[in-house]
């Protein structure tokens, strides 16, 4: 069996991207590939997972797992959607580290599902407007718990991945910006579910519609109509172009809120987070889903 794991992270639009995968279950379902109720596994999974921070699994636990997983049903492919596998936002960043619990968490995963085809799929996003956000919500803010002894420019997401990959190195790695979402939306959909670029699917616009006007969509629909042939590679310039004169500005608009923080160094930690993304290509067995 693929097992497709759906990582997060934290604030890439998760919930949103589950639900949209979700519409499309019984369609899936017919191809093999099955998307189960999140309600039905998360705790569960979750609480092995901290289980197995002090014992090995039972040698039955694969099977109890998939039981309450599938319930009676059969698939080829199964997606699995949390973005708490590495453990809660509140511990996300600890001692300057992206999710230091992530590399163990997925070595357990891998351990319990020995015989499958294990997978992970995982947004990133810019350390210039997540990090406030994961401090806001840190269960510790004291500058040792939270920064340990590094600078906002220390943090990178190559260490965490890298540190993912050593650990699982024969589970394939998918990645994508949190940045890019609106414009790959579908793409990620169509990966996750390993089906065929350009395969009909519900919800492809679902984000897209999320943070561009109502007159926008409905000119963009217009556009597409009577452009039925064009590329993936097409489609992506023509949102872009949309977006650029319809997108909401309240929608996407970030407020930065963290003390001693300046326009220098924010626009430096962009700098370096694209930068980042170029190591993180060039780790093997990991692709990266880009516009």
């Amino acid at each position: 069996m693929q097992l497709v794991l759906h990582t997060g992270a934290h604030y890439t639009e998760q919930e949103r991207l589950i639900q949209s995968l979700l519409r499309n279950g019984d369609a899936f379902g017919k191809k093999g590939v099955v998307i189960p109720d999140p309600e039905a596994y998360r705790g569960l999974v979750r609480g092995t997972l901290n289980a197995m921070g002090k014992s090995p699994p039972s040698e039955d636990a694969r099977e109890v797992l998939l039981d309450v997983i599938l319930g009676d049903a059969e698939a080829e492919r199964v997606i699995l959607s949390d973005p708490n596998f590495f453990r809660t936002q509140g511990t996300a960043m600890q001692n300057g580290i992206l999710y230091p619990a992530a590399a163990s968490r997925m070595a357990h995963m891998a351990a319990l599902f020995p015989e499958d085809e294990m997978q992970i799929f995982m947004a990133v996003r810019n350390p210039a407007t997540f990090l406030p956000i994961l401090y806001e919500v840190a269960t510790r803010k004291e500058p040792d718990a939270f920064w340990g002894n590094r600078q906002p420019m220390d943090i990178r997401w190559s260490e965490t991945i890298a540190a993912i990959r050593a650990a699982v190195p024969s589970v394939p790695i998918t990645i994508w910006c949190n940045e890019d979402m609106p414009l790959i939306w579908s793409e990620i959909i169509l990966q996750m579910a390993g089906l065929e670029e350009g395969s009909k699917i519900a919800g492809g616009f679902d984000l897209l519609m999320s943070i561009m006007s109502k007159e926008g969509m409905q000119r963009f629909r217009s556009y597409l109509a009577s452009h039925p042939d064009m590329s993936e590679v097409q489609k992506r310039r023509v949102i872009a172009a949309f977006l650029d004169k319809f997108a909401l500005e309240e929608e996407i608009e970030e407020e930065l809120d963290m003390p001693g923080w300046t326009d220098e160094l924010v626009d430096a930690m962009t700098e370096q987070y694209d930068e980042d993304m170029e190591l993180v290509a060039r780790l093997p067995n990991l692709s990266i889903i880009t516009p």
